[in-house]
């Protein structure tokens, strides 16, 4: 079984990402944050830098290829959990492209890479996630909870218009573009998940009912 937890950024993903693999007694993939080094460089720097080093075209090659080892090992084993996926990051990638921070000549490479390594991924045994945790959540949620965990590159004020822009187009790349597996949408301006027992509780028995293992 092969599950993958998305949604926007801040909304809780490696935390319910962790809570899921504790009760399945599975391996969670977790995101390249950490140990990104493009990662910083595409928050902090000034419109300028970015148009010249390129770094949103970087960030997004750098995922892709993360997320295509990370699937592919997901894929062939048990009971395996995805802090994201590839799936999302053809969304991400369009997005910048539409704020003008990738080209179109970009976005052609990216999108011929990727449906290479989609094709690969069908000669796996298994083809595709199970199950899709979709996190779903207010603007004003999202940014009190990048707030709250405090990675300072992501603090700008600067970056409130872009968090924005992702975040109004999820919902419609979620449920109409989104076609790999079943969806389950959590409402994270309703739950805390970390803190709240009945919370973790209720997550999950929605994943439970939802793969149909109650």
């Amino acid at each position: 079984m092969v599950i993958v937890v998305g949604g926007m950024i801040g909304l809780g993903k490696t935390s319910v990402s962790e809570i899921i693999a504790k009760e399945l007694n599975s391996k969670v993939f977790y995101e390249s944050v950490d140990d990104n080094p493009i990662l910083p460089l595409f928050y902090s720097s000034t419109d300028e830098e970015i148009k010249l080093n390129r770094y949103p075209f970087l960030l997004q090659l750098f995922f892709l290829n993360k997320r295509f080892k990370s699937i592919k090992e997901a894929l062939i084993g048990e009971n395996n959990v995805l802090d994201r996926s590839i799936y999302e990051d053809w969304y991400f990638c369009k997005k910048n492209m539409e704020l003008g921070r990738i080209s179109e000549l970009e976005m052609s490479v990216y999108e011929s890479l990727l449906n290479n390594m989609m094709e690969e991924l069908k000669e796996l045994p298994k083809k595709s996630p199970d199950l899709f945790i979709y996190l779903k959540g207010g603007f004003d949620t999202v940014i009190n909870r990048i707030n709250k965990r405090g990675r300072t590159y992501e603090l700008d004020e600067k970056l409130v218009d872009y968090y924005r822009y992702i975040w109004e187009g999820y919902d419609d790349w979620m449920y109409n573009i989104y076609k790999s597996s079943p969806v389950l949408t959590i409402d994270m301006d309703k739950l805390d998940v970390v803190s709240s027992v009945e919370d973790r509780n209720y997550l999950i028995s929605a994943v439970k009912e939802k793969l149909e293992l109650v």
